[in-house]
């Protein structure tokens, strides 16, 4: 066409180079079959811990506070972990009255928001805490004992992988940690 009709031969200076292109790179796709390397398996971080934030929060006096998990928060910090909350869809109306999302959650409790999570309405949070706590390799703090996810998250029933933990004379303490070195 760019040859029968008066200028449109500059077309013919693009058309060539361009088929050229989409030919070598059909043939790439087609004989090397380029592939993506494969994702690398996880690697469990050092000291990481999970809080269940809508389980902790409850410690001190059986009433929702912020306050509570700052001090569990700080505690693990002190002792050599890294923790990271997990929070039902509903935690930040226990503890404010309003819908809060994770950068929110994070600010409160001094955390990055990376390791904040609030699950989105509707879902179960324990599945998405069991499910990050085998990803990452971690125990979880909580006084949740998960028996109705046993079949699913076997390693619940395995020691120092659920944390209980409360409030006694006006003490934290912790069962079932192993502290790190």
């Amino acid at each position: 066409m760019a040859l029968l009709l008066p200028g449109y031969g500059d077309l013919i200076l693009l058309a060539g180079p361009c088929t050229i292109a989409a030919l070598i790179l059909l043939w790439r796709a087609l004989f090397l079959r380029i592939t993506a390397p494969a994702a690398p398996e996880p690697v469990p971080e050092p000291n990481r811990i999970l809080i269940d934030g809508s389980n902790v929060m409850y410690w001190r006096d059986n009433t929702p506070r912020i306050e509570t998990l700052r001090e569990v928060i700080g505690q693990l910090r002190r002792i050599g972990f890294a923790p990271g909350v997990v929070f039902d869809a509903n935690a930040g109306y226990l503890l404010t009255g309003k819908y809060k999302h994770d950068d929110a959650m994070a600010g409160y409790l001094g955390l990055a928001e990376d390791w904040v999570m609030v699950v989105p309405k509707g879902t179960v949070a324990d599945r998405y805490l069991l499910t990050v706590a085998r990803d990452v390799g971690a125990p979880i703090v909580t006084n949740d004992r998960y028996r109705d996810w046993a079949a699913d998250y076997p390693e619940v029933k395995q020691s120092g992988r659920l944390i209980r933990g409360g409030y006694r004379d006006g003490a934290l303490w912790f069962e079932g940690m192993d502290i790190p070195t």
